[in-house]
């Protein structure tokens, strides 16, 4: 019933606004299918698995004691699961291509493929930064509203200085972390360690790592498209 809407919407603007019949239909039906059973698997599997994993990981690394573990595990499970991240592939990809094609970086394969390893690299390596740090703040209960201010204040900074060209990329590339593999790991990481530590409320500090986690690749995309390309305007 979650994508019920998204058939409405398609369905009224193919019919009704561009008034032509659904081009190959039966193959149209059987994807819908495919998508309603996947969201259906991929649920059972969040419920049943990755929720529980995280949550119960975090709660063994709290008891622990040695908050550098927890620290080193946030950070790795950002950075593996942004790079495992298929939307970042094709953004990543897709970035490369029209940088060599607008003459932003020499266009042979090595300098495409060098661009999208760079770009894929330096996203993960700032999600899994964000999300170390967003668990420094959950063991220490610092307020989210410092690192959201902060965050926010630096990527107005870094969008005066950076070039035109890896601007869109880089916003863009904040909403490559509320994908479907991040999400449920992070939010199940956050939630279990806010629930494990004694004075933490699992609703003031378990959320806000994905804020962070969105804010970071912005940050840091512009940064990289300033080394890449250069300052604005020189």
């Amino acid at each position: 019933m979650d994508i019920f809407p998204i058939i409405v919407v398609i369905a009224f603007f193919q019919l009704a606004i561009i008034q032509k019949p659904f081009p190959q239909l039966n193959q149209t039906i059987f994807g819908i299918f495919l998508v309603v059973m996947g969201l259906f698997i991929f649920i059972l599997g969040l419920e049943s698995a990755l929720f529980p994993i995280g949550e119960k990981m975090a709660n063994k690394f709290a008891l622990k004691g040695n908050p550098w573990w927890i620290i080193f595990f946030g950070f790795a499970l950002g950075f593996f699961t942004t790079i495992a991240e298929p939307a970042l592939t094709v953004i990543a990809s897709k970035a490369g291509n029209l940088a060599a094609g607008a003459g932003a970086i020499v266009n042979t394969k090595s300098s495409v493929a060098n661009f999208v390893l760079g770009l894929r690299f330096t996203v993960a390596f700032s999600v899994g930064l964000a999300i170390a740090i967003g668990v420094i703040r959950i063991l220490k209960g610092w307020p989210l509203i410092w690192f959201i201010m902060g965050g926010y204040s630096l990527i107005v900074l870094a969008t005066f200085f950076a070039p035109q060209e890896i601007i869109g990329i880089a916003y863009d590339s904040g909403g490559i972390t509320t994908s479907t593999i991040t999400v449920p790991l992070v939010t199940a990481l956050g939630v279990g360690l806010a629930t494990s530590i004694r004075g933490r409320n699992p609703m003031l500090d378990g959320f806000g790592l994905i804020a962070l986690a969105s804010l970071s690749p912005i940050v840091f995309v512009l940064g990289y498209g300033i080394l890449v390309y250069g300052v604005s305007g020189s």
